[in-house]
């Protein structure tokens, strides 16, 4: 069900920057355009998995969502080795065909800038394989405007988890109070509220090419600009 535009309004994010110390950014769907990870494992993986195993692709596409579904929120889920051992597939050949559809979302670059001119410390917390993470900061040239780059897979727990902000904490010495995380995932704000993550922002369109998604109760934005104003 859509917005009204009065409850778009209620639940757009007002951030007093005096009380955020720390900004931690997901990627896939936050910072970059899910549209090429929605691509990838929805079509390309698919067709290469029917070619492979001579299935129809639709049969290879319904065998693969109900795998992928399986996993979902699990460390396996996003990990590149796990899926070229369970599929026996090359995944980052794969991920490189279509490298070309990797894509940052508007503003992003101009609210990283913001944040370090306002003092704030930039720490990208993702779900994401180091092997898919150097791809697209490669692809993007956004690792420069972090001070961190955190991966799931490092830390031993998906950010679905409370073991992940737990350890998060271990490395990243931020205050739960005065930080902000913006994510795509509704899973994802439900454990860093649960860990006492107090800022909590939602995005409404992770997928560019997708209608916008039920953001629940989370203040939500449609672009990074709207944390500019």
């Amino acid at each position: 069900m859509s917005l009204t535009v009065r409850d778009a309004a209620a639940l757009r994010p007002r951030l007093d920057w005096r009380t955020i110390d720390t900004v931690l950014l997901d990627m896939d769907g936050t910072l970059l355009d899910l549209h090429f990870d929605n691509h990838f494992w929805q079509a390309h993986v698919p067709l290469a998995y029917a070619e492979a195993r001579g299935l129809p692709h639709e049969v290879a596409r319904e065998e693969l969502m109900a795998r992928y579904h399986a996993r979902a929120g699990t460390l396996e889920w996003y990990s590149v080795d796990f899926w070229e051992t369970e599929l026996e597939l090359d995944i980052m050949r794969l991920k490189e065909e279509v490298a070309h559809l990797i894509a940052v979302h508007p503003a992003v670059t101009e609210f990283l800038v913001a944040m370090r001119q306002k003092g704030k410390r930039l720490v990208l917390a993702t779900n994401a394989h180091h092997k898919a993470l150097t791809l697209k900061m490669a692809r993007t040239g956004l690792e420069p405007h972090f001070d961190a780059l955190v991966s799931s897979h490092t830390l031993g727990a998906a950010k679905e988890a409370q073991a992940f902000w737990e350890r998060l904490r271990e490395v990243e010495d931020f205050d739960p109070a005065r930080t902000l995380l913006v994510d795509d995932s509704l899973p994802v704000l439900d454990a860093a509220r649960a860990y006492g993550i107090r800022h909590l922002v939602a995005v409404r369109r992770p997928d560019t090419r997708q209608p916008e998604k039920d953001t629940g109760d989370y203040a939500a934005i449609d672009s990074f600009a709207e944390l500019l104003t």
